[in-house]
C-alpha cells in the first residue's frame, strides 16, 4: 500500500516538475534538460511541453539533435553539458561550441576563452524512435507560433479540422499564449471541432453549444457528421444538439447573405454611377449619344496602368510596332503605394483632353443630328479600340491595388472589400463635386443654360461652342476616373469599356435624362437588383437578362424615366 501511495506521489512530483520547468525555463533550457533527464518518458514529457511555443531555436535544436549534431562536453567528470558545434571545420577539425541552454559559447574555466572543439572526440546525444516520434509532433504545431499570422491561422485551421483528439493540449497551450483577437477565435474553433471526436458526449455537447456560439461556417459539414454519428450510435441529446447548431449556423448565413448583398449591390451601384454619372453630362445634358463613352474609361484606366508602371521600375510599350521605353522612379514603400492617388488626376485629365479633341474634331458638327453622332462616335470607339491595342497590345494587363485597397474588414462574418469601401465613398465625393460644379459654380449655370435653351443662351451672349468643350471634357474626364477605379476591380484591356457601355445608358435613363439625382437612384436600384437577384437565382447571366428585361418593361410604362427633366427646349 505504501509503495503505492509513493509511486503515485513520485509521478505527481515528477508531472509537477515538468511543468514548472516548462513554465520557467526558456524553450533551449528545456531542451537542454530533457538532453540530461531520466528515464526516457521524462524525456519525452519535457520535449511535449514545447507544444506551441514560438522560440525559432526549437526546430534548429531538435533538428541537430535529430541528425546527431548534439553533443555532451564534460568539462568536469560526472557534470556534462550538452553543447551544439557550429561554423566550418579550421585545419585541426575543431569548431565552435554554444550551450545548448542558453545559446552563449561555451567557455574555459580556467581562462575565460572561447572552447573549439572536435566532434570526433565528444558524445553525440542519443535519440530513440520514440523521442523522434514527440520531436516530430512538436514540429508539427511550429506554425501555431508562427510570426506571420496568416501562416498561424492556415496551421490552426489544418490542425483543427483534422480532428486529432492528440493536438488537443497543444491548441489549449496556444490558447493561453495568444493574444491576436482572430487566431483565439479560430483556435477556440479548432478545439470545439477536435472535440466533437470525443468519446464522452459531455465533452461533444459543450464543443457543440461553443461551435454555436461562435457561428462557426466552416464547421458545418464536420457538425452534421457528428450529427449522423451520434445517431447511429444512439445519442439523441448528441445529435439534437447538433441540429440546434446547424439551424443556427443556417440562420447566420441568412444573415451574412442578407447584408452582403446589401453591401455587394451598393458597391455595384457605386461603380454603376461613377462610370454613368460622365454620360450623365454628354448624352443627359448635351443630348449627345456617345458611344466612344467606354473608350473614355479605358483610357483611365490605362493611365492608371502607366502610372502605376511609372513609380515602379518603368515599362517598355510595343507602341504601333516598335518598343516604347518609358524609365521608372524606383519608387519603394509608402511612396510607391501611393501612385493611385497620383492616377486618379492624371486619368481625369488625360481623358477629359481625348474629350475635348472629339468634341472639337467630330461632336461639334453633329449637335441636334443624334443619328448621325451615335454612328460617328461608334466609328470613333472603333478607333479608340484599335489604338489601344496598337499602343499597349491585344492582351489584358494587370493594375496591383496598393496595400491599403487590398485588404478587408471582416465584421460578424460579413466581409467588406477595401476597394469597394473606397468605391462607395468616392462615388459619393463625385456626385457631390458634380453638384456643385452644376450648381454653385459660373460654368455650371452656363451648362445649365445651354441645356434648357441653347439659342436663347446664345443670344444671351453665352459662348456656346466653349461651353459645350467644357461640358464634354468634364463628362468624359468623369469616366476616365471611373477607370481609374474600375482598374482596381479587375484587368485592364482594350475593349475594358464595352462591358460598360450598355449599363451607362441604362443607368442614365432610367433615372432620367439629364437629372444627376435620378442617376444617382437608378445606379444604386440596379445594383441592388442585380446582387439580390443573383442571389436568389444563383446564376449571375440569367440575373443580368431579367434586370434587362424589368428595365425594358419599365421604360415601356414610363419612358422618360423616374425623374422627368422639364425646359423649353424638351417642350419644343
Amino acid at each position: 500500500m505504501l509503495s503505492s501511495i509513493r509511486s503515485i506521489l513520485s509521478f505527481f512530483v515528477g508531472l509537477a516538475a515538468v511543468t514548472i520547468a516548462a513554465a520557467t525555463e526558456s524553450p533551449r533550457g528545456i531542451i537542454s534538460s530533457a538532453i540530461l533527464a531520466e528515464p526516457e518518458a521524462r524525456k519525452i514529457e519535457l520535449i511535449t511541453s514545447l507544444a506551441g511555443e514560438s522560440d525559432a531555436s526549437i526546430p534548429v535544436l531538435l533538428n541537430a539533435w535529430k541528425a546527431d549534431e548534439l553533443f555532451l562536453y564534460e568539462a568536469a567528470p560526472g557534470n556534462p553539458v550538452p553543447v551544439q558545434l557550429i561554423g566550418d571545420k579550421d585545419a585541426t577539425d575543431t569548431q565552435a561550441a554554444l550551450r545548448v541552454a542558453n545559446g552563449l559559447p561555451l567557455t574555459s574555466v580556467a581562462t575565460g576563452l572561447p572552447l573549439r572543439l572536435i566532434a570526433a572526440d565528444l558524445t553525440a546525444v542519443e535519440h530513440t524512435s520514440a523521442l523522434r516520434r514527440a520531436m516530430k509532433a512538436v514540429l508539427d504545431l511550429l506554425d501555431l507560433a508562427a510570426p506571420d499570422l496568416t501562416k498561424r491561422l492556415q496551421a490552426i485551421q489544418t490542425i483543427g479540422f483534422a480532428q486529432d483528439v492528440e493536438k488537443i493540449p497543444a491548441l489549449e497551450k496556444r490558447l493561453g499564449l495568444e493574444t491576436d483577437p482572430k487566431a483565439r477565435r479560430a483556435l477556440q474553433e479548432a478545439l470545439a471541432v477536435t472535440r466533437l471526436k470525443a468519446a464522452d458526449p459531455a465533452t461533444q455537447l459543450r464543443a457543440l453549444a461553443e461551435l454555436k456560439e461562435l457561428h462557426s461556417l466552416s464547421s458545418y459539414d464536420l457538425i452534421r457528421a457528428t450529427m449522423r454519428d451520434a445517431a447511429k450510435a444512439g445519442q439523441p441529446a448528441v445529435a439534437e444538439a447538433a441540429r440546434v447548431v446547424l439551424k443556427t449556423i443556417d440562420d447566420h448565413k441568412g444573415t451574412i447573405n442578407f447584408f452582403g448583398t446589401i453591401f455587394r449591390g451598393i458597391s455595384l451601384g457605386s461603380i454603376l454611377l461613377i462610370v454613368a454619372i460622365g454620360l450623365a453630362i454628354t448624352f443627359g445634358l448635351m443630348g449627345v449619344i456617345n458611344m466612344a463613352h467606354g473608350e473614355m474609361i479605358a483610357i483611365g484606366a490605362y493611365t492608371t496602368y502607366l502610372v502605376e508602371n511609372i513609380f515602379g521600375t518603368g515599362i517598355t510599350i510595343p507602341c504601333f510596332g516598335f518598343s516604347l521605353a518609358i524609365p521608372g522612379i524606383h519608387a519603394t514603400g509608402w511612396f510607391y503605394q501611393s501612385y493611385f492617388l497620383f492616377a486618379l488626376p492624371l486619368s481625369f485629365l488625360a481623358a477629359a483632353l481625348v474629350g475635348v479633341g472629339l468634341e472639337r474634331s467630330v461632336i461639334r458638327f453633329l449637335y441636334r443630328r443624334p443619328l448621325e453622332s451615335l454612328l460617328a462616335t461608334w466609328g470613333v470607339s472603333l478607333l479608340l479600340q484599335q489604338f489601344l491595342k496598337l499602343m499597349f497590345g491585344s492582351n489584358n494587363v494587370q493594375v496591383s491595388s496598393p496595400v491599403y485597397l487590398s485588404g478587408n474588414w471582416t465584421v460578424n462574418d460579413i466581409i467588406f472589400g477595401w476597394n469597394r469601401v473606397f468605391v462607395i465613398g468616392f462615388a459619393g465625393l463625385i456626385v457631390l463635386g458634380v453638384w456643385l460644379v452644376l450648381t454653385k459654380t459660373s460654368l455650371g449655370l452656363l451648362i445649365r443654360a445651354v441645356m434648357q435653351n441653347r439659342n436663347m443662351a446664345s443670344c444671351m451672349g453665352v459662348r456656346t461652342e466653349r461651353v459645350n468643350m467644357l461640358t464634354f471634357g468634364l463628362g468624359s474626364g468623369l469616366a476616365g476616373l471611373a477607370g481609374a477605379f474600375i482598374s482596381q476591380i479587375g484587368n485592364v484591356g482594350p475593349s475594358l469599356g464595352q462591358n460598360y457601355i450598355v449599363d451607362c445608358f441604362m443607368t442614365v435613363v432610367v433615372g432620367g435624362v439629364g437629372n444627376l439625382f435620378g442617376t444617382v437612384i437608378s445606379a444604386f436600384g440596379i445594383g441592388l437588383v442585380d446582387q439580390s437577384l443573383q442571389q436568389i437565382l444563383l446564376n449571375p447571366v440569367v440575373g443580368k437578362i431579367v434586370v434587362l428585361v424589368g428595365i425594358i418593361l419599365f421604360l415601356q410604362w414610363r419612358p422618360a424615366g423616374i425623374f422627368v427633366t422639364r425646359s423649353r427646349n424638351l417642350d419644343d
